[in-house]
């Protein structure tokens, strides 16, 4: 018997939930998860659990073994078909015996894009595509676009009070947000590759840029500073513990040298990148991060930053977290620091927008409309 539309739903979903666990540990590999189902039971399941491990269909296999005959896959992405780190997954589900497949989304790596599908039905195994296709497609958003674009999918964070300030004009910024914003951004930070902050950042908040607030947080990112001048203070924190977690500077020719020396004796590395209007271009710094395997990059200000961000494109969905509080004053720190747009219509506009109550604050997030 054919399985119901709410069973695929709910099988999907759970290979989904098995898929989230691999965040922070797979990457620049997708989030992928299995399950295999004999009747309304699940027989094996598994995911992909860190970058260059088995995968979530073998993982899954593992478990049913001599039940995954007659079985059904419900798995997020196209089982691969190629040789690399591991051998074709599609290989392994034809041995096994499966009999049918219900794939989430075509795997849009050159590698695959379609050819797992085909080598399962060519097998006789009946493939059914596109099960909560949008849902599997946001959860490997970072993959989908490194893969294809070979640039990193960059998020865009910033905490404001409701009047849209991100700091008085003292330049005080802690703290905006309560404890459960924070702990939200820690787990971001464990699951993404690379954060980033600008040098205003660092000279007013000295920040540590760790997942130290998340529970059973799997990494800490990969942390850069873009720092055009190279005026990242020595006893900052960042360059205190850029030997225990890796550390970058980016920055340009305009930067101090004298001073080249004493960053890179902490542990940082500096990485040199031509400047664009006096400042680091933030385009060739992203293609320099992807060829380094980083997929998803997570800004966390300041509002230079953010503005350079948003102007040169580079920005792909955006979380910006509100406080009940009101700061208010023309001097202080707005969330995007630049001249701005001059006509409405010509203004970023968001699409799939969410919002969400995270303790006292609310959270906004939606995609840039490119």
């Amino acid at each position: 018997m054919a399985p119901s539309s709410s069973d695929k739903t709910r099988f999907m979903r759970a290979a989904m939930r098995l898929a989230r666990r691999g965040a922070g540990t797979v990457s620049p590999n997708p989030l992928v998860g299995a399950v295999l189902v004999r009747g309304s039971k699940i027989v094996g399941s598994g995911y992909h659990r860190f970058f260059g491990g088995p995968h979530a269909e073998c993982n899954a296999l593992e478990i049913a073994r001599k039940k995954a005959r007659g079985a059904d896959l419900y798995i997020n992405l196209e089982p691969c078909s190629h040789f690399g780190k591991t051998p074709p997954c599609a290989d392994a589900l034809i041995a096994a015996g499966i009999r049918r497949a219900f794939i989430g989304m075509q795997d849009p790596n050159a590698l695959v894009s379609g050819s797992g599908i085909k080598k399962l039905a060519a097998a006789g195994i009946t493939v059914e595509t596109g099960i909560l296709e949008r849902e599997c497609r946001q959860l490997n958003e970072a993959f989908i676009k490194y893969i294809t674009c070979k640039i990193p999918f960059v998020y865009l964070k910033l905490a404001a009070s409701l009047d849209g300030k991100i700091a008085t004009a003292s330049g005080d910024s802690k703290w905006i947000t309560g404890a459960a914003a924070r702990a939200m951004v820690h787990g971001l930070r464990s699951r993404v590759d690379a954060v980033m902050v600008g040098i205003g950042t660092v000279l007013s908040d000295d920040p540590l840029l760790t997942a130290r607030l998340y529970p059973g947080a799997n990494k800490n990112p990969l942390r850069v500073i873009v720092d055009s001048t190279l005026r990242t203070p020595l006893r900052s924190r960042l360059l205190a513990t850029a030997r225990d977690v890796p550390t970058i500077i980016a920055t340009t020719d305009n930067s101090l040298k004298s001073r080249a020396a004493a960053v890179t004796q902490s542990g940082a590395e500096l990485l040199n990148i031509p400047a664009r209007n006096g400042r680091v271009n933030l385009k060739l710094l992203m293609k320099k991060l992807a060829q380094r395997g980083i997929a998803s990059v997570l800004i966390e200000g300041g509002s230079a930053l953010s503005a350079a961000a948003l102007q040169d494109g580079i920005v792909d969905k955006v979380l910006f977290f509100y406080a009940p509080k009101i700061i208010g004053g023309k001097n202080s720190y707005s969330m995007v620091g630049d001249a701005g747009r001059e006509k409405i219509s010509r203004a970023i506009t968001l699409t799939d927008i969410r919002y969400r109550r995270v303790g006292d604050d609310i959270l906004v997030e939606g995609y840039i409309a490119k």
